[in-house]
This record gives C-alpha cells, sequence and structure tokens, in this order.
C-alpha cells in the first residue's frame, strides 16, 4: 500500500467508527502511530510472526517493570530532552544546569531535611568510600535560592536502588535537602558505582540483538525545584568511570560531569564531623526562572511512592 492508501484505512477503521465523545487529542496521536506502523509493516515487510513476538515482547517488558529502562536505552528520554532544550532555545531561554534524563527509579516521599542530610543507613560504612556532595542553588544570574527543594537519589555500591531493591532499609541513599538561607546543600552518602541493565532482563535482550551493552557509569540523580523557577531533572556522572561518554542511556552531557576529589587533610576531615578520609564532589546547581512562554518542566508520569 502507499500511504495515502494506508491512510485512508486507518481513518476508516479509528475514526468513521467513532459512535461517542472522542478524545481529539488521544485519536490524533493513536491514529498517527498506528499509520506509521502500517507504513513500517509495509516498508520492512514485517511478517505476522515478527509482529506477534514484538508484541510478546512489550507484554513480557511490562510484566518485568522495564518498559521505563528501554525507553532510556533506546534513546527515548534523551530525544525529548533535545526537543525540550530546543523548545527553550525558541522561547529565548538560555543558561541554568543541563538538563538530562529522569530514569525510572525515583521513589516519591523520601525524609526531607534543612541544609544537610545523611543519605546512606551505614551498613557500607567499611566497603566503599563515604561520599561529601555540596553545592548551592542560585538562579542564572547567581543570586541564592534559599529554601529550594533538592531531591537526590543513587544507587548502593553493587548497583541497586532501595525500594526496588528490598534487601536495603527504606529510602537508603535517597533523600530530599531543603537549601539553607545561603542556598547551600550538602549531602552525606556513599560513592555511586556504575551498574548495567539487569543481564537476564527483557532490555539486556534487545540490546544484545543490537550489539549494545547496558551500562552505565557512575552517576547521581536530582529534581530541583523552588517557587517562580523552573522544575530542573538532571544528574551528574563522575568523572573516570569507564562508561562516561559511553552511557546506553545516553545521559552524559557537557556540563553534567563531576569529579571527585580526595579528602585527606586531617583539617578537613575534621572540619566535615569525619574521622577517615573521604571523596568530596561539588556539584552548583542555576535555575531558571518561570517565564509565561516557557514551556513546562513538570512531566506528569506514574512514579513509585513510599
Amino acid at each position: 500500500m502507499n500511504r495515502q492508501e494506508i491512510d485512508a484505512l486507518v481513518k476508516q477503521m479509528n475514526i468513521d467508527t467513532a459512535t461517542a465523545n472522542v478524545n481529539p487529542r488521544i485519536q490524533q496521536i493513536v491514529v498517527r502511530l498506528v499509520a506509521d506502523l502500517f507504513q513500517a509493516i509495509d516498508d520492512l515487510d514485517i511478517s505476522q510472526t515478527e509482529l506477534w513476538k514484538g508484541l510478546e515482547y512489550f507484554t513480557d517488558a511490562g510484566q518485568a517493570n522495564e518498559l521505563g529502562l528501554l525507553a532510556a536505552g533506546l534513546g527515548l528520554e534523551h530525544f525529548l530532552d533535545l526537543r525540550a532544550d530546543e523548545a527553550d532555545a525558541k522561547a529565548g531561554i538560555t543558561g541554568g544546569t543541563p538538563r538530562t534524563i529522569e530514569g525510572p527509579l525515583y521513589v516519591a516521599g523520601a525524609p526531607e531535611s534543612i541544609g544537610f542530610a545523611r543519605m546512606d543507613d551505614g551498613s557500607e560504612d567499611d566497603l566503599i568510600d563515604t561520599l561529601l556532595i555540596e553545592g548551592t542553588v542560585t538562579d542564572h544570574h547567581g543570586n541564592l535560592i534559599p529554601n529550594a527543594k533538592v531531591e537526590i537519589w543513587h544507587a548502593n555500591r553493587l548497583g541497586s536502588y532501595s525500594f526496588f531493591d528490598k534487601s536495603q532499609a527504606d529510602f537508603n541513599l535517597r533523600r530530599t535537602i531543603l537549601t539553607d538561607a545561603n542556598g547551600k546543600y550538602v549531602a552525606q552518602t556513599t560513592m555511586p558505582v556504575g551498574y548495567g541493565c539487569p543481564p537476564q532482563g527483557t532490555t539486556q535482550a534487545l540490546l544484545n540483538h543490537l550489539g549494545r551493552h547496558g551500562n552505565r557509569p557512575s552517576h547521581v540523580h536530582y529534581f530541583v525545584s523552588a517557587p517562580g523557577y523552573g522544575k530542573l531533572t538532571t544528574q551528574f556522572n563522575i568523572e573516570g568511570d569507564q562508561y562516561l561518554w559511553d552511557d546506553f542511556a545516553f545521559a552524559t552531557r557537557e556540563g553534567l560531569v563531576a569529579t571527585a576529589v580526595d579528602i585527606t587533610d586531617e583539617a578537613e576531615i575534621a572540619r566535615y564531623g569525619l574521622n577517615k578520609a573521604f571523596k568530596k564532589i561539588e556539584f552548583n546547581i542555576q535555575l531558571i526562572q518561570t517565564q509565561d512562554q516557557a514551556p513546562s518542566t513538570e512531566v506528569i508520569r506514574r512514579r513509585a511512592s513510599a
């Protein structure tokens, strides 16, 4: 079939058959995607067996709760970020900390504190380096933003996230820090490590067919928000990781690479109230003030909550 014939067929099946109230936006999206799928089936001569195997794959991925991981691995989340960057540019919005993907592992409800939080439960104290993350939240003119909400989450030394990994304590390595009067936040935690997709999972199975690995560099996720400013979804990836610029989820971006500095000076160790050498990362954040013409930065999606 040519595209005109395909469009006519899809219209006949999904528009002309409507007998009740229609959601125009959903209808528009479904009709377009179905027509594009029909076109791909025709162009690529996709067999019925291949089609049903594809549907079975999505069923399995959904049951394994890996569709969010798949969206990152196929570059869908990164593509949406690039579109958001372009929308900002067209609206004349510049500056601020770069956005990057959220990923599928955020959990709402992490404990809140002001200025400082210890994120880890102490179970890995003797197994991995302590990490201090500190920074300030400002606008893009450098004005401090007190009481900004900084939500932080990352994996443990085995590459697992609390809530999804039931062996970890509730909200281990997850905290919400409200910046202090000087716009500052400090998080005491453990060094995150890189990790890969579940090796027997549906996402890695597809990546294997594409000849791709499923590894991520060590990284820390952020949501940052404050009244009058656009919400920032971002993360930093840590310098020195072998997958820093080969992230299967395409999340590494210029301006989001952090260097972990070894702190061994005894006076500096004591200043932070610690009793051993640690690593330190400075990650300052710039928010962009909300503007009438600015696209929304709030993404509504299903997220875990505890």
